[in-house]
């Protein structure tokens, strides 16, 4: 096909594209999982701009999409040992969504370095989102096998990184409309996400004592992070701070919604933080350390406060009332929801097929995006 013809093809019938999803979780996640729920959220959106899009994610999954399985569900549900490994699963789903390359006009990749050796060796375009850390082992390989363009998902989390095959940045998206929103909390401190030394626990339960404030603990325990959890965690365990484990996204928006503040003190970059994004969409502002992407995801002083350590913390409690709950929320909507989140792909999906800016901006209007 000449490149002429291709691009009316695509601007006609939309583009093929292929979403590799993990198989960790099912998509969207029944609990913890945020690349998951923004897979979902992209593939969905695809969907309803008329592309053609086929998801290769776990059999459980839930989508408009076609999808394309190996395993009948989640690998972390079925109990598959390393299931953030190499294992034999999520290898035969990234090589069966490559091995049928030849349907897809471009290849979007959520895998990151399990999938770049076979990604380098695409004849279709691949772009791959990296959704964790830039790792020293990461650097290196994505820095020798660099052919997949590669976006970020975050400024900060290209900065640690800065000579790969970056393509562009795109902020994370979801359909948060239908998330609680309350004008009122009913005065707790939340902690929310995963039980480790990165994400701080230790720090916001700290908090919560010299502030004597209830503080809920709504996250997963994974096996490596257990000698963390009984030393720095188990022992606080009271009628003041508790945890009450990992919970499905309906309880989860529930707490968000009602909680005076989320506390965020991570210890680590952090290329995006989801949960800072659905806390201020229920209306919760944050107090977050000034790590990786925070000060690129809260308005500082109008959506929660950005601070350098727990004595920061502590003091931006106390401006907690200035902040409006309900502008959080149309900060958060306005600025990471789906549709920005999927004209940012889909630009850089066009530029990599060759659209000249013009067709691009005919396709958009022709669609009503």
């Amino acid at each position: 096909m000449q490149i002429a013809e291709k691009h009316f093809f695509l601007y006609v019938f939309g583009m093929r594209i292929a979403q590799i999803a993990p198989i960790i979780e099912r998509v969207p996640p029944k609990r913890y999982g945020g690349t998951e729920r923004v897979v979902h959220a992209l593939t969905e959106e695809l969907m309803r701009r008329g592309h053609d899009v086929t998801l290769f994610a776990s059999g459980d999954s839930k989508t408009s999409a076609l999808l394309k399985s190996i395993y009948p569900k989640s690998i972390r549900e079925a109990r598959v040992r390393d299931i953030y490994g190499s294992n034999i699963w999520t290898l035969l789903n990234i090589g069966n969504a490559y091995q049928m390359q030849k349907d897809f006009d471009i290849i979007h990749d959520h895998n990151a370095y399990l999938s770049v050796a076979t990604a380098n060796l695409s004849q279709t375009p691949v772009v791959m989102t990296l959704h964790g850390p830039l790792t020293p082992e990461a650097r290196q390989i994505f820095s020798t096998l660099r052919k997949p363009y590669l976006i970020t998902i975050s400024k900060s989390q290209s900065q640690t990184a800065p000579n790969l095959n970056y393509i562009g940045t795109v902020y994370n998206g979801l359909n948060m409309e239908i998330y609680p929103f309350s004008e009122t909390h009913d005065g707790y401190l939340l902690f929310v996400g995963r039980i480790s030394i990165e994400k701080g626990v230790h720090i916001a339960i700290e908090a919560a004592q010299i502030l004597d404030m209830p503080l809920i603990i709504a996250a997963k325990l994974d096996a490596i992070d257990k000698p963390y959890f009984h030393e720095y965690v188990e022992p606080w365990l009271s009628r003041q701070i508790r945890w009450i484990g990992e919970v499905n996204e309906q309880t989860r928006n529930r707490l968000m919604s009602k909680a005076a503040a989320l506390l965020h003190p991570a210890t680590w970059r952090e290329p995006f933080g989801l949960t800072l994004v659905e806390a201020m969409a229920c209306g919760c502002p944050v107090l977050a350390f000034n790590r990786g992407s925070a000060p690129e995801i809260i308005q500082n002083g109008k959506t929660g406060f950005v601070v350098q350590d727990l004595d920061e913390m502590l003091m931006a409690f106390d401006n907690l009332g200035t902040i409006d709950r309900a502008y959080c929320r149309r900060y958060a909507l306005g600025n990471f929801n789906a549709q920005k989140m999927a004209d940012g792909y889909e630009k850089i999906y066009q530029k990599i097929l060759g659209f000249g800016a013009e067709q691009a901006n005919m396709q958009m209007v022709d669609k009503n995006i």
